[in-house]
């Protein structure tokens, strides 16, 4: 397939995201007329100070959050499923999003039981926190892996290493107060509604750090599809190829469980979905395809969530699921394969 071709796909994506970003904060439990929406947001012109209130404070950045989280997840589930040539391979599947989880649970259940909310609160602590967590896990996963022989022995020891770190946070959820517990609880369920202005900047340089990395890597990525001897042949370091597409992922991944929870299925499906639309193998296609694929499929979900017209908001974690599941499950029934 010829370079216009893939170009007119990223054109189509590039034109969906910004239709789904301007849905999505015009639409919610107060529906702002589309031009009172630009005026908010272009000049101070509004004629409603309310709705300037609403697009700068809730709105604008939910739908930013959407943006970064989408893009820092889909790209790390395209490195994780090219690294491991595997198609099962994603954060959640191979324990990142748990040690995540684990490590902003000792700061949010710990810190606020020691009264040390300066801690909690702060989103450089947890977001570090967060990222020092699915590191840990990534890096030894990546030890484990020299002494299996298989990816699927390694999908299951990443599937164990999920299990202990949740068995840990279930014993911190034990013991911890009940007002630290409902909060931790209401985290785990995923929400791009929570953040502020300064979270969206620490998300923002996360987001841009990982993708800056997956792309200074692309012929890397490129070569590690065919195997490690072929990617040595093709004058690829290994070992730092590999370390840096770890690192890429591990900080993504941490960060956006840091601030929207272990958001579930983006990661794992959006790759998939960008190559069953756009039959390439090649990252420098596939790359900012997945980059734009996961903000869509985000911000899609989060207007399901939010449910135009009511104030009731339902689990993130939940319309993520229910709507991308069967939609992957129709693609890949309907183009007979997938692949990595």
């Amino acid at each position: 397939m010829k370079q216009v071709h893939f170009n007119k796909y990223l054109v189509a994506l590039a034109a969906s995201l910004l239709l789904l970003f301007i849905l999505n904060i015009s639409l919610g439990s107060v529906r702002i007329p589309v031009e009172e929406l630009f005026k908010s947001l272009l000049t101070d012109n509004s004629s409603s100070a309310t709705y300037s209130t609403i697009v700068w404070q809730f709105r604008l950045p939910k739908a930013l959050t959407c943006i970064l989280a989408g893009a820092a997840l889909s790209v790390s589930g395209l490195l994780m499923q090219t690294i491991f040539r595997n198609p099962l391979a994603g954060p959640d599947v191979l324990g990142l999003s748990s040690g995540a989880s684990l490590m902003v649970a000792l700061v949010l259940l710990i810190s606020q039981s020691a009264s040390l909310l300066v801690i909690a609160s702060n989103p450089w602590a947890i977001a570090i926190a967060s990222s020092m967590g699915s590191s840990l896990v990534f890096i030894l996963v990546i030890i484990i892996s020299n002494y299996v022989k298989d990816n699927t022995s390694l999908l299951i020891i990443g599937l164990m290493i999920s299990a202990t770190t949740a068995a840990i946070v279930g014993v911190l959820q034990y013991v911890s107060r009940a007002e630290d517990l409902q909060a931790f609880m209401i985290w785990t369920m995923g929400n791009v509604g929570s953040t502020g202005w300064s979270e969206i900047i620490v998300l923002g340089i996360i987001t841009l750090t990982g993708s800056g990395i997956a792309l200074l890597f692309m012929k890397s990525l490129n070569g590690w599809l065919l195997g490690d001897h072929y990617a040595q042949s093709l004058g690829v370091n290994l070992k730092r190829s590999r370390f840096w597409i770890v690192t890429a992922t591990s900080i993504m991944a941490g960060g956006v469980t840091a601030f929207c929870g272990p958001v579930a299925f983006v990661g794992l499906a959006v790759p998939h979905l960008i190559r069953l639309l756009i039959p390439t193998t090649n990252h420098k296609i596939l790359l900012p395809a997945v980059m734009l694929g996961g903000p869509i499929l985000l911000l899609f979900c989060d207007m399901l969530a939010q449910l135009p017209g009511s104030t009731l908001l339902l689990p993130l974690n939940a319309i993520t699921s229910m709507i991308g599941a069967p939609v992957v499950i129709w693609m890949v029934i309907r183009n007979k394969k997938i692949r990595v």
